[in-house]
């Protein structure tokens, strides 16, 4: 089991609850209930898991917009420049059985050999990963929502809707690839996966970004990063258990997500240069509000705390953690140099001396949560055909 807390008040509730991944289970920062439901169970709007939170919207004022179009030369030099040229991309098949192959069936009795040497609980991670990479169209969805960097029509030639589109599509060889692996390791109930994909995509996400790419790519910055030490800790526990393929799958994946990474930071960065009050208190706000995980309304059609048991596996395997929380946030303080800040109004100066305070704060308040992570019970995963794995 776990707990949440606030950082602001250090109030402590027990429950049970990691974009990717936000605050895993250990010491979650504020997972919020929700009405649980399905997306189209009877096609009413009333079966959405939704938050039980007021949703603010376009809270960039007008003259702020500006800076992200006088942006489009610098995000063309300095953005577009990390991504990776179609023809030189890793494709999913480079990483699994050829069929087209008059050796595919042997190259797949292989692969599932290897692959009954991973144990559950790693599956159950590796599944949840997986479906958060498949609910690609809301992240894509999200950064569309964005004031001032929106792609206003779909195929729009601004650096930062090139960005996007381009984006999505090294992210959509994630998903791909991660299904593949599963649908051909004979060790997953696939219907049940498709199922939980088809609800998450369909109940959406709420980062609390507010359509303000200030806080947006905050966010983006925050999971990146999660992410990139969430596949590459997988990678550590395929390698560990003798997968090797499943290791080098899950290893680049890692490092598309270190290079996208490195993309939103320099955005964020460039920020605190331009308008570094605003940038700061956009960030406070987005660590108030604690960082969610983009598959927080995770549903299979029958667990109702889907993820915050997913979240937990995690936790336990050291996949993703609370002390990655707060590592984290510590990175991001010293990547943006917030220490350093100077000449920022009163507000920013609280709001600074906040974010640099929190990861302790964090990591105290772990240590005093981890006594009741060690009583946590098994529940059956659907799934792993409703095999139990400890939480």
């Amino acid at each position: 089991m776990a707990w949440n807390f606030n950082p602001m008040t250090s109030s402590q509730s027990q429950k049970p609850s990691c974009f990717a991944l936000p605050l895993p289970p250990m010491a979650t920062l504020g997972s919020p209930k929700f009405f649980m439901a399905s997306t189209l169970r009877s096609g009413s709007k009333e079966n959405l898991k939704k938050p039980l939170h007021v949703q603010m919207t376009h809270s960039l004022p007008p003259q702020k917009i500006e800076i992200f179009k006088s942006l489009e030369d610098w995000a063309e030099k300095n953005i577009l420049a990390l991504l990776k040229p179609v023809e030189k991309c890793w494709q999913p098949q480079d990483f699994l059985p050829d069929p087209a192959s008059e050796g595919f069936h042997d190259q797949v009795k292989e692969l599932r050999e290897r692959a009954k040497e991973i144990p559950d609980d790693d599956y159950v991670v590796l599944v949840g990963d997986m479906i958060t990479e498949e609910a690609l169209p809301t992240y894509q969805t999200m950064l569309n929502t964005f004031d001032g960097t929106r792609d206003e029509t779909g195929a729009s030639l601004t650096s930062w809707a090139i960005w996007t589109r381009a984006w999505t599509a090294e992210e959509n060889r994630h998903g791909d690839l991660l299904n593949k692996y599963l649908y051909l390791s004979g060790r997953v109930d696939m219907k049940q996966i498709e199922k939980t994909i088809q609800y998450l995509i369909g109940s959406g996400m709420d980062p609390h970004t507010e359509n303000n790419p200030y806080r947006g790519f905050i966010y983006t910055s925050f999971q990146e990063r999660a992410t990139f030490i969430s596949h590459g800790n997988t990678a550590r526990l395929a390698k560990e258990h003798g997968d090797i393929n499943l290791a080098q799958i899950c290893g680049n994946i890692a490092a598309d997500e270190k290079r996208h990474e490195t993309a939103y930071t320099k955005i964020v960065e460039k920020l605190f240069e331009i308008d570094p009050d605003g940038t700061i208190l956009a960030f406070a706000d987005m660590m108030k509000k604690k960082i969610r995980m983009p598959a927080e309304f995770m549903y299979d059609g029958r667990d109702d705390n889907l993820f915050d048991h997913f979240a937990a596996v995690a936790q336990r395997l050291g996949v993703y953690t609370a002390k990655d929380y707060a590592d984290i946030v510590e990175f991001l303080v010293e990547r943006w140099k917030v220490k350093d800040l100077t000449g920022l109004s009163a507000d920013g100066r609280k709001a600074q001396d906040y974010v640099c305070k929190l990861a302790p704060i964090i990591r105290k308040l772990l240590e005093k949560g981890q006594e009741k992570a060690k009583q946590a019970p098994s529940v059956p995963f659907n799934w792993i055909f409703d095999r139990q794995v400890k939480l």
